[in-house]
C-alpha cells in the first residue's frame, strides 16, 4: 500500500510540475510579470516546452527507478524511504529548472524592454464580487460540531482504555507504536482536528476579504479566472475539511473501541481520503488553468498594446515569495501553481498557517 500511494503520489507531482507553466496566467511566466502581448513569444514558449520535456524525463527517470526497487525486493522501510528521496529529487529538479528559467525570462525582459513606453494600471470591477461564489467560511465550522463530540466521548472511555495508547499505524494496519494513557494523547486527534478546522476557516475567511487582481490587457478573462479560481479554491478547502474529519474520526473511534475495523479497513480508508485529495487537487488546476492560459487558446479578446496591469516582479522574491507591505490582502494568488500564497507582510498570514503548525507541534510533543 505504502508503496503504490508514494508512486501515485511521485506520478501526480510530476504530471503537475510538467503542466503548470501551460496552466498559470499568460502574463506571467516562471513568475514574471509580461505584457500580455508577448505571450507567445516564442523564446518564452521555448522555455516552456524545456522545462516540460526535462521535468517529464525526471519523471519518468525516478517512476522507473522506484518501480525497479520494489522489484528487487528491497525491503518496505527502505522502499518508503527510497520513495520519499525519489519524491524529492522530482521537487528538486522541477525547482531548480523554474529558477533556471525564471533568470532566463527576466534577462529577455529586461533586454527587450518590453514595459518600455506601456501604460501600466490596476484595474477594478466593483460589481464582480457579487459574483463571487466562495463557500461563507461558517461552513468550515460545521464540522467541528463532530470533533466536539469526539473530546466528549473519549472523555467518557477514558477510563475504559488501555495503559498503552497505539499513536501509529503500519501499512499493514497494524499498530507499531504506543504511548502512555493521559488525557492529553486519548483526545491529540480531535485537537489537532479542531486546529485544522479553524485553520481551513481563518483561510477561507480571509481569501474572501483579499483583493480580486485583473489583468488590464484582458480583462474578461481575468474575471472568469479570478472567480473560478475563488470557488473551486473554496470548495477544495471544503472538501479537505470533510475528508479530514471523516479520516480523523475513523482513527479516533478506532483508537477508541479496539477491533473496531478490520486490518483491510484501516489501510483503505487512508488510502482513499489519499486519492479523493489528489482527484480534487486535480480538477482545481483544470477547471482553474484552462482560463486566461496557454490552455485557453488564441489571445484574446480587449487587450490593447498601450495599457498593462502594474509590473509588480518587485514584491515577488524569485517569483514565488510575495512580500507587499502596500497590499492588505493575506492571500494571494500564486506566480507559479495553482491556489494561493500568502504575503508575508502581512502578520495575520503568519498566525492563519503558521501559529497552527506550531500548536500541533506542541501536542505531539506533550504526548
Amino acid at each position: 500500500m505504502a508503496f503504490t500511494m508514494l508512486l501515485i503520489t511521485i506520478l501526480f507531482i510530476s504530471v503537475i510540475q510538467v503542466a503548470i507553466p501551460f496552466l498559470i496566467k499568460r502574463t506571467v511566466v516562471f513568475g514574471v510579470t509580461i505584457p500580455y502581448e508577448q505571450a507567445s513569444h516564442p523564446m518564452l514558449q521555448s522555455y516552456k516546452r524545456k522545462y516540460a520535456i526535462l521535468t517529464f524525463l525526471v519523471g519518468i527517470a525516478v517512476m522507473i527507478s522506484y518501480i525497479l526497487g520494489n522489484q528487487s525486493g528491497m525491503e518496505e522501510t527502505k522502499l518508503v524511504l527510497f520513495g520519499m528521496i525519489s519524491l524529492f529529487v522530482v521537487l528538486l529538479t522541477s525547482l531548480s529548472l523554474y529558477f533556471y528559467f525564471h533568470y532566463k525570462t527576466m534577462k529577455l525582459k529586461g533586454r527587450e524592454e518590453w514595459f518600455r513606453g506601456v501604460k501600466q494600471v490596476r484595474v477594478a470591477d466593483l460589481a464582480l464580487r457579487s459574483k463571487d461564489e466562495m463557500l461563507p467560511s461558517y461552513v468550515h465550522l460545521i464540522p467541528s460540531l463532530i470533533t466536539v463530540m469526539l473530546i466528549i466521548l473519549s472523555a467518557q472511555l477514558f477510563d475504559q482504555l488501555p495503559n498503552q495508547i497505539p499513536t501509529h499505524w503500519g501499512p499493514n494496519g497494524q499498530p507499531d507504536a504506543f504511548t502512555d494513557k493521559s488525557w492529553m494523547s486519548v483526545i491529540s486527534l480531535p485537537l489537532i482536528l479542531f486546529i485544522f478546522q479553524t485553520m481551513f476557516f481563518g483561510i477561507n475567511y480571509y481569501t474572501k476579504r483579499s483583493g480580486i487582481k485583473l489583468n488590464a490587457a484582458n480583462v474578461t478573462s481575468a474575471k472568469l479566472r479570478q472567480l473560478r479560481l475563488r470557488k473551486y479554491t473554496s470548495w477544495f478547502l471544503f472538501i479537505t475539511n470533510i475528508l479530514l474529519t471523516i479520516l480523523f474520526s475513523f482513527l479516533q473511534l478506532n483508537l477508541l473501541y479496539e477491533n473496531l475495523f478490520n486490518d483491510s479497513v484501516l489501510m483503505l480508508v487512508p488510502f482513499a481520503f489519499f486519492a479523493i485529495i489528489l482527484a480534487g487537487a486535480l480538477g482545481l488546476a483544470i477547471k482553474v488553468g484552462k482560463v486566461d492560459s496557454d490552455l485557453e487558446g488564441t489571445l484574446v479578446m480587449d487587450h490593447t498594446k498601450k495599457q498593462e496591469s502594474v509590473d509588480e516582479d518587485r514584491y515577488w522574491k524569485g517569483g514565488l515569495i510575495y512580500f507587499n507591505p502596500n497590499d492588505p490582502s493575506i492571500f494571494v494568488e500564486k506566480r507559479f501553481g495553482i491556489g494561493y500564497t500568502i504575503n508575508l507582510a502581512n502578520p495575520i498570514g503568519y498566525l492563519i498557517l503558521f501559529l497552527p503548525v506550531a500548536l500541533i507541534l506542541l501536542i505531539q510533543f506533550t504526548i
